[in-house]
C-alpha cells in the first residue's frame, strides 16, 4: 500500500508540473501572437528617445565639461577600402528595405539602419544558431515581426538631430568588409543638418572583436554654439532567446539587464524589475548590459566621463537599459567628438574583463564568483591540454575530489562507524521506544564509547558544498560548453543526454551510495531517502550533459572512496 501511494502522489505531482509547464509555453505563445499582431501598426524604426533635456529626470551633471576643439583620433585609423566604387545609400530616398546597410567582419555581421544609425542585427558567425546547422549563425540583436532587440544611440537635447524625428544618414555604399586586426572605420553622414554644421556617425572595427566603437564627430562650421546630449541604449522585448530551453525542468538562466554602481560590482533587473521599479544612477564610467544564457550585449562609455544610466518600459513593453552623457559642445569654427563602445558577442569573462571594470561578472557565478572563478581558470587550463571539453570535467572533479580526500574520509569513516553500530541502535529505539529522553541517553553513550561524532559525517561534506555548488554553476554559465562534443553519442555538453543514459547512470549511483549508509533512524524518512535517487533522474533528465557528467563522475568517485573505506572499517572490528 506504502508504495501505490508513493507511485499516486509521484505521478499527480508529476502531472502537475507538466500541465504548469504547458500552461506557461502556451501563455508565452499568446504574448508572441499578440505582440506579431501590433508590429503591424509600429514603424520599423520606433524609436523610445530618452527625456529631453532640461526635465528634471535627466539628472544632467549641474556644471559639464566642454569639450575642446581638437583633432579625431579617428583620422589616424586606415579607410576602408573596396575594389568598386557603388551608389551612395542615402536613407531619404530608399524603400525600407534598401536603407540598411551591412558590415561584415570575421566574426559578426551587422546590419545598421541608416534611420538612426541603430544597429538592429547582429549574427555571431562563430556560433551556429543549430549544431546542426553550422551554416546558420546566431542572431544576438534583431528586429523583426515577433522580436525587437537592438541598439540605439543618438544625440537629443537643443540641437540634437535625434528629436522630435530620427536623423537620416548617407553611406558609401550598402556592403562593408572588415578583415585584420587593424581598426577600420566606417562614417555614415547625416542629412538635413543646419547650415554649417556636419555630423559624422562612425563605426569602428576589427576583424577578430565583437567590439563595435560608435561615436560621433561633430563640425561647427556656423557662427553660435552649437549642443546635444549624446545618448546610447539596449532597446529588447521580454520574449525569450532564440533556442532557449521552454521545458521549465532544466535550470533557467537569467534574463534581463545588469548594471556597475560604486556601491554594487554588480546589479540585475529581470523585466519585471524593470517595469515595476524603474532605475537611475548618475556615475563615473560604469556600463550596461542585457543578459542572457551564454550571450551578452553591452555598452561601455567613456569610463572618465560622467554618465546618467537608467532603466525603464514603454508603454508598448519594450524594455530599455541605457544611458545619456554631459553635453556635447561645439563652438562656432571648432569640432569635437563623442564615443561609446559596444560589445555583441559570448560571454567571454577575459575579454570582458579587459573591456571595463567588473563587465566580467555577466558571467554569472552568484555570490560564490571568488570560488568558481579559479575552478573556470583550472577547467581551461585542463582543456587546453586534453583538447576535450568532457575529459577536462572528469579530470577536474578528480582534482577536487583528491584536493577533499581527508575531509571525504573523515565523513565516509563516520558513516562507516555508524552502519557498524546500526543494529546497536535499532535495539536501543526497540527498547525505549517509549521515552524518548532515555532513548537519547542510550544513544550518547553509544556514541561515546563507539567514539562516533554524529556530526562528523556532516561537517567535512558542509566544508565541501560550496567548492561543488561553484563548480556547479561554472558548468552552467560557461558558453565554452556550448555545443562542445564529448563522446560517443554526447555531441553538446550543454544541452540534455538525448538518451538519457548520464541522468541514469547518476540515479544509479546515487542509490548505490544510499546501500553504503546507514539508514535514517526514523522509518517514514528512510523511506522517503529511498526515492531521491527515483525523484533527482527524473529532474536530471533534461539538464545540460556537462552538468550530470559532473555528477555521475562526483558520485562514483565518492562511492569508490566510501566502500574502500567501509570495507577497511568492517575488517578491523572482524
Amino acid at each position: 500500500m506504502d508504495i501505490q501511494r508513493y507511485l499516486l502522489i509521484a505521478a499527480a505531482a508529476a502531472l502537475s508540473f507538466m500541465l504548469l509547464t504547458e500552461w506557461t509555453a502556451f501563455k508565452a505563445q499568446r504574448v508572441a501572437e499578440e505582440r506579431e499582431s501590433r508590429s503591424d501598426t509600429l514603424a520599423s524604426s520606433e524609436f523610445d528617445a530618452p527625456l529631453p533635456t532640461g526635465s528634471a529626470e535627466l539628472l544632467l551633471p549641474a556644471s559639464p565639461g566642454t569639450p575642446e576643439g581638437r583633432s579625431d583620433p579617428g583620422d589616424d585609423l586606415p579607410s576602408v577600402e573596396f575594389a568598386a566604387e557603388p551608389e551612395a545609400v542615402d536613407a531619404a530616398e530608399t524603400g525600407a528595405n534598401n536603407r540598411m546597410i551591412r558590415i561584415t567582419t570575421d566574426v559578426l555581421d551587422v546590419v545598421i539602419d541608416l534611420s538612426g544609425g541603430d544597429i538592429i542585427e547582429t549574427s555571431l558567425k562563430k556560433f551556429p544558431e543549430q549544431i546542426n546547422d553550422p551554416d546558420t549563425p546566431l542572431l544576438l540583436l534583431e528586429r523583426t515581426g515577433t522580436r525587437t532587440y537592438v541598439m540605439q544611440s543618438g544625440l537629443v537635447g537643443p540641437d540634437g538631430i535625434d528629436a522630435p524625428s530620427r536623423a537620416t544618414y548617407r553611406a558609401d555604399r550598402q556592403n562593408y568588409q572588415v578583415t585584420g586586426s587593424i581598426p577600420q572605420t566606417i562614417s555614415l553622414i547625416a542629412q538635413n543638418t543646419p547650415t554649417g554644421v556636419r555630423v559624422e556617425k562612425r563605426f569602428t572595427l576589427t576583424g577578430d572583436s565583437y567590439t563595435i566603437d560608435i561615436g560621433y564627430h561633430v563640425t561647427n562650421g556656423g557662427s553660435a554654439e552649437w549642443q546635444a546630449v549624446p545618448f546610447a541604449q539596449l532597446k529588447r522585448d521580454s520574449s525569450a532567446p532564440i533556442n532557449a530551453d521552454s521545458s521549465g525542468f532544466g535550470m533557467q538562466p537569467f534574463l534581463g539587464a545588469a548594471t556597475t554602481t560604486p556601491e554594487d560590482r554588480f546589479i540585475k533587473f529581470s523585466f519585471s524589475d524593470i517595469e515595476e521599479d524603474p532605475w537611475k544612477s548618475q556615475q563615473v564610467g560604469g556600463w550596461i548590459a542585457m543578459l542572457q544564457h551564454y550571450f551578452t550585449a553591452a555598452i561601455i562609455p567613456d569610463p572618465e566621463k560622467t554618465h546618467n544610466f537608467s532603466t525603464r518600459q514603454t508603454r508598448d513593453g519594450f524594455n530599455i537599459a541605457g544611458f545619456t552623457s554631459t553635453p556635447l559642445r561645439v563652438g562656432a569654427g571648432s569640432e569635437a567628438q563623442w564615443t561609446t563602445r559596444f560589445y555583441a558577442g559570448p560571454k567571454d569573462q577575459y575579454t570582458l574583463a579587459s573591456l571595463a571594470p567588473h563587465l566580467e561578472l555577466v558571467v554569472d557565478y552568484g555570490w560564490l564568483w571568488w570560488i568558481a572563478q579559479p575552478l573556470f581558470w583550472l577547467l581551461t587550463q585542463i582543456q587546453a591540454i586534453v583538447s576535450n571539453w568532457g575529459v577536462a570535467i572528469i579530470l577536474l572533479t578528480l582534482l577536487i575530489k583528491t584536493a577533499f580526500y581527508k575531509l571525504s574520509a573523515a565523513s565516509y569513516r563516520s558513516m562507516a562507524r555508524m552502519r557498524k553500530v546500526q543494529p546497536k541502535m535499532v535495539a536501543i529505539r526497540e527498547q525505549h521506544a517509549s521515552d524518548k529522553q532515555k532513548q537519547s541517553q542510550a544513544m550518547m553513550e553509544l556514541y561515546k564509547k563507539e567514539k562516533i561524532n554524529p556530526m562528523g559525517g556532516c561537517l567535512p561534506i558542509l566544508v565541501q558544498m560550496p567548492v561543488f555548488i561553484a563548480l556547479y554553476w561554472v558548468l552552467m554559465e560557461s558558453v565554452e560548453l556550448r555545443q562542445a562534443p564529448f563522446a560517443l553519442w554526447i555531441k553538446d555538453l550543454s544541452v540534455m543526454d538525448p538518451y538519457f543514459v548520464l541522468p541514469i547512470l547518476m540515479g544509479g549511483s546515487m542509490f548505490f551510495m544510499q546501500k553504503l549508509n546507514p539508514p535514517p533512524p526514523d522509518p517514514m524518512q528512510a523511506k522517503l531517502m529511498q526515492w531521491l535517487p527515483v525523484v533527482f533522474t527524473f529532474f536530471f533528465l533534461w539538464f545540460p550533459a556537462g552538468l550530470v557528467l559532473y555528477w555521475v563522475v562526483n558520485n562514483l568517485l565518492s562511492m569508490a572512496q566510501q566502500y574502500v573505506i567501509t570495507r577497511k572499517i568492517e575488517r578491523e572490528s572482524a
